[in-house]
Order: structure tokens, then sequence, then C-alpha cells
């Protein structure tokens, strides 16, 4: 259980309390009055009806369905003040012959005025505009069902619902259509699609993720953070579970508390659906990669105010690398009870587990004995064929969520999470002898698990003041976070010829336990932010955070009072381009230890940026040109082995961080999508200006794009793209014990991409990943036992996968 804290406990017991307070409603009247009342503040300028409908929906987080013919050639005046949805859909649709229909589930409808049957809810046979439900509007909007590669709201941020204009910082979201047109089927898939960001594959099952120069260790669920490691099932999640991937890019203390200043990667889950509805795939691809996806979901009962949804994936693939094959199986459940029009409660668990077997714990040596380099086949695994590891992951969650007659709305959200590790690891991890091949391979046993806690409670809406209206959230949250592993005798065990090698050697008796490991986690925090609306043009957001920390177990730690402050602010040039500008402060524990063995201060500093964004056709084009600074006190950088009492020794240097970053994504014209992204980089360190964390490259480009065939080639998706590495380089010693560094030279990777919609509810999709058959490495000269080693990146490789929508 979480530790007591008084002030938490408060807070959450009033959010509750308020939140139960309209469980019952009196009437049908009362309902919709109820939901009438659900002000929000619109500003829409006069434009076409569609466009304008459509602003609605994602403002409101309200499903609006209508047939697109229907609003061919009508306009709709300017949208302002505080107004419900209903009353804001009603002004669009005033002269214009049609009415507003609300079904008992909440969706809106659109039809004629003299057409007096309303409809179920269901989709006519037209489009949804940026469909949502109002449920979800905490989170932002849902990008299923939205045929969209970007987010219409998001408030991973500042607990905000702002758009990606109105937010201060880069913002990278990989929405759900993103993830099906180009079979992102994992996390480590949606890195490699996501500008700015580096996936750096250390071995065949184990992957790190860096952004800005920074490893990114700080993951939310549902805008919740969820302190776990990157071995601990974070990098296995598959993605049948997720609506989308959203990356905040630079330091977010304002919502992460204690953290890296890199980035945040916020998976969001996917939500019941008013309407029955799902999916089932069948998928096949190189290597023997079998794959099977069922998802299904909709009302449980006849007035639609219990909504379930379940989906389950299960994938067996063998690999380019011999004796490599994985298994993995996802299970997910979510369920949605309405206890009144205006409170909501969820519940839901999910389950992972990844069992990667031959795997090759690093990479193989990268110099023989004789100091050249070693070129083996693509499909040479250093692993041996026993070596074996289970990784799993499961969670539950809970959420009460309330909407208060002034606009506010209230969630209270806790979750239980649970990641365990299970390895027997043999790999080659030694240089071979030249001549003969002798080498050895590096042998453990390793049992880690950690249980995660979160509680969070938050409350947000418009308030006046100087006669304009503004937006405050509020909010109190605490987790507690418990490791606990243990370490076998490590063996070393020869072989005979390198040259030859095919996995194939006796697992060894590791006897006892080597050391034993436990690392507990508390953090409590109070934080608000506010968006203040100065003139129509220029708004301000200010907010902060106070953390409690403490840390204990191998390593202590307490922190108290830790203040993390947050301003950023947005002008509005013309209709398409903002100004905007953002700092806060980083706030990062370290773990890692000095020459004394004494554990490192934390890492503080401070973090900038600043620059230009752009929107487009109502939001369905975003762009940012973003200018990046972040200065650090103490980071830790490594110095050296301590082979007396066998740890890492590292010393605390202060750095500079510098960039650029150029983002585009959405719709550049009816059935163009886009999500492209430029980053250049660079880390110094201040007192020799020496370049830092160079293994990740100073200069990235990704662009991936489709394009729906126009007039009776409809039924065809074609699509595409790639990513461009910079250079990269390690600093390292050879095979003779001299300096040298380790350099990859930059390459390309092209992927394609095309649909055939066979059916109206049947499709197939094939997926070319790594088309010309590049040859590059994921990891380039990472020392291992003092060794340096290399790690293959996969060869050309394809999928295809039938999809039936019902």
């Amino acid at each position: 259980m979480l530790p007591p804290n008084p002030h938490l406990g408060s807070l959450a017991l009033a959010i509750a309390i308020a939140l139960g307070v309209q469980a019952h409603s009196a009437s049908a009247r009362e309902d919709e009055q109820a939901s009438q009342a659900r002000l929000q503040n619109f500003d829409i300028p006069a434009g076409a009806l569609g466009d304008t409908l459509g602003q609605i929906a994602r403002k409101s987080g309200r499903t609006l369905s209508v047939d697109p013919a229907l609003l061919e050639g009508l306009d709709a005046p300017a949208i302002r003040g505080q107004l419900s949805p209903e009353d804001a859909a009603r002004q669009a649709l005033a002269g214009t012959g049609l009415e507003l229909l609300v079904t008992g589930s909440g969706t809106l409808s659109v039809q004629p005025v003299d057409e007096k049957t309303a409809q179920s809810g269901g989709r006519i046979d037209g489009i949804s505009l940026d469909a949502m439900t109002v449920e979800d509007n905490a989170l932002g909007t849902i990008t299923e069902n939205t045929k969209s590669y970007t987010p219409g709201t998001i408030a991973t941020a500042t607990r905000l619902v702002l758009t990606p204009r109105e937010t201060p910082q880069t913002v990278t979201v990989v929405t759900r259509q993103h993830m099906d047109d180009f079979n992102l089927t994992n996390i480590n898939k949606v890195m490699d699609h996501t500008p700015g960001v580096m996936r750096h594959g250390t071995d065949n099952y184990r992957s790190y993720y860096y952004a800005r120069g920074y490893q990114i260790q700080n993951f939310q669920y549902d805008g919740i953070p969820v302190l776990t490691g990157t071995d601990m099932g974070n990098t296995s999640v598959d993605m049948i579970q997720y609506d989308r991937i959203e990356v905040i890019k630079g330091a977010s203390g304002l919502t992460t508390g204690a953290g890296t200043p890199g980035a945040t990667i916020n998976l969001v889950r996917k939500k019941p659906t008013h309407e029955f509805s799902g999916h089932a795939t069948a998928e096949y691809g190189r290597w023997d990669n079998y794959r099977t996806e069922w998802d299904v979901g909709g009302p449980l009962n006849e007035s639609g105010s219990i909504r379930g949804r379940f989906a389950t994936a299960f994938q067996d693939q063998q690999s380019f690398m011999d004796h490599f094959k994985e298994q993995t199986r996802a299970l997910y459940g979510i369920l949605e009870v309405d206890l009144s029009p205006q409170t909501m409660w969820t519940i839901g668990a999910n389950y992972d587990k990844r069992i990667p077997t031959g795997n090759s714990a690093g990479g193989f040596p990268l110099l023989d004995s004789d100091n050249n380099e070693i070129n083996m086949s693509r499909s040479f695994n250093p692993g041996a064929s026993w070596s074996r590891v289970e990784q799993f992951s499961h969670a539950f969650f809970t959420q009460l969520d309330h909407e208060f007659d002034n606009g506010w709305s209230s969630r209270v959200y806790y979750t239980f999470q649970r990641n365990a590790y299970d390895a027997n690891l043999g790999a080659i991890q030694y240089t071979p002898d030249a001549d003969d091949g002798n080498s050895a391979l590096a042998t453990g046993q390793y049992r880690y698990k950690i249980r995660t806690q979160a509680l969070e409670g938050y409350a947000r809406g418009p308030f006046e003041l100087f006669g304009r209206t503004h937006e405050l959230a509020v909010g109190v949250s605490g987790y507690h976070n418990h490791l606990k592993g243990s370490g076998h005798n490590y063996r070393m065990v020869s072989i005979d010829n390198f040259w030859d090698w095919d996995g194939n050697v006796g697992r060894p008796d590791w006897g006892g336990i080597l050391y034993r490991a436990e690392d507990r986690v508390n953090q409590r925090a109070y934080y608000a932010s506010g968006r203040f609306s100065l003139t129509d043009d220029l708004a301000v957001i200010l907010g902060g955070r106070v953390t409690n920390y403490r840390r204990g177990g191998d390593s202590n730690m307490r922190e108290t009072g830790e203040v993390v402050p947050f301003a950023g602010i947005t002008y509005d040039l013309n209709d398409n381009f903002s100004l905007y500008a953002s700092y806060t402060k980083i706030f990062q524990p370290q773990s890692t230890r000095d020459e004394s063995y004494s554990i490192l201060d934390p890492n503080e500093g401070d973090s900038y940026e600043g620059g230009l964004k752009g929107e487009w056709f109502n939001g369905r084009l975003n762009a940012s040109l973003a200018y990046f600074e972040i200065r650090e006190d103490n980071r830790a950088e490594f110095v050296g082995w301590n082979s007396e009492r066998n740890y890492s020794m590292y010393e605390g240097k202060k750095a500079k961080t510098k960039g650029i970053e150029l983002e585009v994504s959405g719709e550049l014209m009816p059935g163009w999508n886009i999500q492209a992204g430029f980053t250049h980089q660079v880390i110094r360190e201040d007192e020799t200006n020496e370049k830092l964390t160079t293994f990740e490259p100073e200069n990235q480009f990704k662009l991936y794009t489709t394009y729906r065939l126009p007039g009776r080639l409809n039924k065809i998706t074609i699509g595409g793209g790639g990513s461009y590495q910079g250079t990269t380089w390690r600093d390292g010693t050879d095979a003779l014990g001299n300096d040298h560094q380790y350099r990859q030279e930059a390459f390309w990777l092209v992927n394609l991409m095309g649909k055939y919609q066979i059916t109206d509810n049947l499709s197939a999709t094939l997926n070319i990943n790594n088309l010309f058959d590049k040859y590059y490495y994921s990891n380039y000269g990472e020392s291992w036992n003092g060794i340096a080693t290399k790690t293959y990146g996969e060869p050309r490789n394809m999928m295809l996968t039938t999809r039936w929508d019902f």
C-alpha cells in the first residue's frame, strides 16, 4: 500500500465525495439539463459548417455523426462564449435547415429538420467528425477512427486540455491510424517512427530510447507517472491496448515530478465504444512471424450506460538471427459505468508477457585478438540456445470522473502495476583468438520484480478574472515503487571455436545467490497550472509542482519540498501561426555512485524551449519549429570500473544541450497523411567543451506518409517513408588496450506500405521494412566486460495483414 499521507488522502476523499454526489438523476429532463450545463469556452471563427462542427467535437469531446452530403455549401457563424456542446452545435446549425439530435448514449447527430425519426446513435452512411467521447476529454482527443496523424487536443504536458498549437512544448503523438498503417505493434516500432527519438538496440531483445541527448526513463500510463526500469517490461508492451503514444520533449516536471530531462512517454489506453464495433486480424511475415489480434467493444446494456472493451494479441516469431525466437502475449479489458449523466467509473486491467529465447545479452565482440574487426553474417547470434528471458507486466487501474455544472471536471485515478524479469543468460562477450577462435561466454541468472502503486486526484475548469475566461488545474499525486532482485554466481564458460559457434553449449550450474538488491521510492507532490488569457492572442501558462522524494534500500536519499516551476507563453501572430516559449526546472535524483562509493547528488538544472507553431485546416495539420536548451549542474558521466567493489564509477559534471527540432503531422490534403521531423542537437561538457552522448546522432530525420487514391481507385492506399541517422561514435579501447574510436557512418532506412480495401469490412495491408536491405548497426562500440561489441539491425522484412472490421 501507499505510505500514509494525510494531505493526499484528504484531497482524494474530498474529490471522491464530490464525484459521488451526482450518483442518481431525478428524471430524463434533469439529465438533459445537466448535460447542457457543461459549459465550455468556445472561440471558433465563422467558416464552413463541417469545419465548425469538427472543432466543436474536438473541443468538447463529444461524438458527432453526420452525413457529409448534408453539409456541402453550408457556412456557420462565429461561435464564441461559454456554451454547452449542444448549444454550440445548435448555433452553428441555425438557419441551415438542419437540426441537432442527442441520443441516449450522448452521441450528437445532425439531420434535416423535417426528418423526425432520431437515429439510435449509429453512424449515418457518412463520416464521423473526429469522433470521441466526453468521458475521455480529460486526456485529450481520442485518435482512433479519426483517420488522422495528428491529435486534436492533448493534456499530458500541463494537465490542461490544449491543442498542439496552444501547448508551449514540443509534443509528438503517434496516432492509432499511424500505428495501423505501418503495423507498429510494439513500442519499439513506435519509437522507430517517432521524430526526435533514437532507439538504441543493445542486443536482440533489449532497447533503450533517447531524446535530446538523454535516455528516456519517464513513462506514464493515461497521464499517470509509473516508475519502472526499461528491462522490466516498459519496452515490451503491445500496442493492441493503446489509442496513441505521446512523447513530451524536454523536461516534464510539472506532471512527472522527478525524472530525466530528455522526454516523457505517455501511453494512452483505448476506451470502450458507445456502439458495438471491433476488428480481428491475421498476419504473417518473414522469419515465420505469425500474429493475430482480436478487439471488440460496445454497450453492455440497452441504455448504453455500461460499456466494455476487450482486446488480445498473440505473436510467435523467429528471427534473422540463428536460434533466436520470441513469443508475446497481450490481454486488455476495460469497463465504463455511467453512475449519472455527470459521473463515470472506469475499471480495467492489462497483461503483457514476452519470452525471447536465444538472447544475446549484448552484442558480439567487435575485434579479434589481433585487433581485426570481426565481420560475421547478420544471422550470427552470440547467445546460447538456452539463453532465455521472461518479461511480464500486469496492471490494474480504476478511476472516477465527474463533470460539474460550472464547466469544471475532476478525476481520481489509482493504478497498481507489477513488472518482472526472470533471466538465464549466456552469450559470447570475450575477445576471440584470431587463430583458433577460443573465446568464452559470460553467463548469469537474474531475478527482478518491481511493484508500483500510484494515486492521483485533480480538478480543472474555467474561471473569470478581469472580464476574461481563464483555465486552472490543481492536483495531488503520490506513488510508491518497490524493487527486489537477485543475481546468482557469475560463470564464464569456455568455447572452442568462435567462428563455428552455433549456440550449443552446456548450461552452467550457477550455484547460490551472489547478491540481492532492493530499492524503494516514494514520491508525493502537489501541483497547479493555469492558462491565463491576457488578450485574444496572448496566453500565459504558469504552474508549479512541490515534490517530496524519498528513496530507501540500497541507495538512501531524501529531498523535501523540491519546487519545480513551469512557465509558458503563446502569442497568435495570425490565424495559422503562434510564437511560444517555455521554461521548467530539472530535478533528477540519481542512483549512480562516485569513486568513494557515495551516491551522486540529484542532477538539477533548467530546460528552455521556444519557437513557432502552425495550424491549418482547423487543426487537421500541425507543425512546429523549436529551439531547445538544457543546462545541467550534475550530469552523471562514466569515469571507470571499480574492480575491487565491482561497480561503475561516475562523476557529476556540468553540461549543456542545444538543438533545434522541426515537426509536421496531419493531413496535407484529403486522404494524404504525413508525420515527419528533423532534429539537430549537441551536448557539451561546460569545462572542456567535450561532446557527450555521441552514440546518439547529432542529426536525425524521419518521414512517414500515406495517400488514399481518389475516384475509382479509392480502395487503394499507398505509403512509405524512412529515417536518416547521422554519424555516431563511442570512445573506448581496442583489443590491445589502446584508445580507439568506434564510429558508425550516417545511413538511411526506407519502408513501404500498401493497403487494399477488399470490401467494406475486409482489408489487406503489406508492409516492407528496410526496403533496400541496408547493413547497419543498432549498437556499435558499446562496451561489455571491457570488450567493444556490435549488434546488427534488421535486414529487409515484410508483413502481410488481413483485417476484418465490424
